[in-house]
């Protein structure tokens, strides 16, 4: 079964490195999917998906259609791998 993961970024300097840790941590089964929400994606689908999800920080994962929101500081590599990231 795969993994859906959503990455929502502005482009920022943070942002590609936590683009990089995602990717780092994903496995075969892992579908990432990445929104500039500063360009605000074709016909503003990305922008719907932040307030959907309730995204008020970038970069923000989200896992399965569940916003990562773990803790106040940045998300770490085992944060992702306790969400299931990289697991087959």
């Amino acid at each position: 079964m795969k993994r859906s993961i959503e990455i929502f970024t502005g482009r920022c300097p943070v942002c590609s490195p936590f683009v990089q840790l995602v990717k780092d941590a994903a496995c075969a089964n892992c579908e990432i999917t990445i929104s500039n929400v500063v360009a605000q994606c074709e016909e503003q689908t990305c922008i719907r998906k932040v307030n959907q999800y309730g995204i008020n920080r970038l970069p923000s994962v989200v896992i399965n259609g569940k916003l990562l929101n773990c803790c106040d500081s940045p998300i770490t590599k085992q944060d992702l791998l306790n969400a299931g990231i990289g697991q087959a």
